[in-house]
């Protein structure tokens, strides 16, 4: 019908920087980009991307740093959804074609790289 509205909202998750939320309302068949943007530092590059529908756990939806394509879970692998992660610090989900199916809250999340490896004697 065109009328239905999404509501996404996106927190970023982190014990160590303040919350983040960003709210957008938006019309079936528009694209929604959400922004996650933190101040850690450039080994902090890795980035998680999670929805979570009213009454549903949270689930990932991709995996991305700056040098490398993004790994999508499997139920989120489709056209519409994009991100980008220009660098250490910053990074973008966009879903595209908005369905109302998308509403939810999405989440974003860094982590540290650590070159060290725990199996070593």
């Amino acid at each position: 019908s065109g009328n239905c509205c999404c509501v996404l909202v996106q927190d970023t998750l982190s014990t160590l920087s303040s919350l983040h939320k960003q709210m957008l309302w938006t019309k079936e068949g528009d694209d929604a980009t959400l922004d996650c943007s933190h101040r850690k530092g450039p080994t902090y590059y890795q980035m998680y991307w999670y929805r979570q529908r009213p009454g549903e756990n949270i689930r990932q939806i991709v995996f991305t740093t700056p040098s490398t394509e993004p790994d999508f879970e499997t139920d989120f692998k489709n056209e519409r959804l994009k991100v980008t992660k220009p660098d250490a610090e910053s990074g973008t989900l966009t879903v595209e074609n908005l369905e109302p199916g998308d509403s939810g809250v999405y989440f974003c999340a860094v982590s540290e790289h650590s070159e060290a490896n725990p199996f070593k004697t």
